[in-house]
């Protein structure tokens, strides 16, 4: 039997151990920013906060899949039980403009879905955690609240919608279109699901692809606070450790 608590505790550290690291690159006149294979950017940032958490939580003796750590086969990672998913900084194009939109998040898989996630935002010192049957929270600077979804109703007026006006694409448009005079609200990052999980919106649709490690951490967030995040289409419950591990569209709704 795992100690969710104890694990929680280990998480947050060594989320706030990379935010450290993370915090003495964005300060820095050199970010050393490569294209992988995917065109997407990596900086020593990404790799620096990789080694911290790996390093803390590879005594828990859970597994660990990481966006920067080694590949691991389908035919290994199947059977896990446990497993950390970890995204070292989620929002690599956010710490390149430094806007302070970015993210280092952990989660804690069992089985397909997750029990634990924990999500810093270093540059505005906001730490997020949840779990299953214990609720979510938001820590600033030394105050710690417990934090809830809203119960929104998708034909209501002016619901407040997570979505970027100057990148929507054709599905997210449409969706959009759905809803009665929804209200905009632009954020970077997983930040995107902590404002639902916040209720300081009311739903997040992503209509174009990301990975497992991009929302494990901020669904779990989400879920503890009151939330769902249904795969698109069919509103089906988001599972995680696929042989593939592209996500589907989904919808994010307090």
């Amino acid at each position: 039997m795992i100690d969710l608590k104890n694990l929680l505790d280990i998480a947050k550290d060594a989320a706030l151990k990379a935010g450290v690291e993370v915090i003495k690159i964005y300060g820095s006149d050199d970010f050393n920013i490569e294209t992988k294979t995917d065109n997407s950017p990596l900086t020593i940032a990404d790799k620096a906060s990789h080694e911290v958490i790996y390093n803390s939580l590879i005594k828990t003796e859970i597994p660990i899949l990481s966006e920067e750590g080694q590949t691991i086969e389908y035919s290994k990672r199947r059977d896990w039980e446990y497993y950390w998913l970890i995204d070292p900084l989620d929002g690599t194009k956010e710490f390149i403009k430094r806007n302070g939109e970015f993210t280092v998040n952990i989660a804690l898989i069992k089985g397909n879905n997750p029990i634990l996630g924990v999500v810093y935002a270093p540059v505005l010192n906001w730490l997020y955690w949840g779990t299953k049957d214990h609720g979510a929270f938001k820590q600033t600077n030394d105050e710690t609240i417990q934090i809830k979804t809203t119960s929104p109703d998708l034909t209501q007026t002016g619901l407040k919608v997570v979505a970027s006006r100057s990148h929507l694409n054709a599905d997210t448009e449409s969706f959009l279109n759905s809803l009665v005079d929804p209200e905009i609200v632009s954020m970077g990052s997983s930040l995107k699901f902590l404002l639902v999980a916040e209720g300081k919106a009311d739903l997040y649709p992503r209509y174009a692809p990301t990975m497992e490690w991009d929302t494990a951490a901020a669904q779990a967030v989400v879920e503890a606070a009151g939330g769902q995040v249904f795969s698109e289409p069919g509103r089906k419950q988001m599972v995680y450790n696929k042989e593939d591990l592209l996500n589907p569209h989904f919808l994010v709704l307090g």
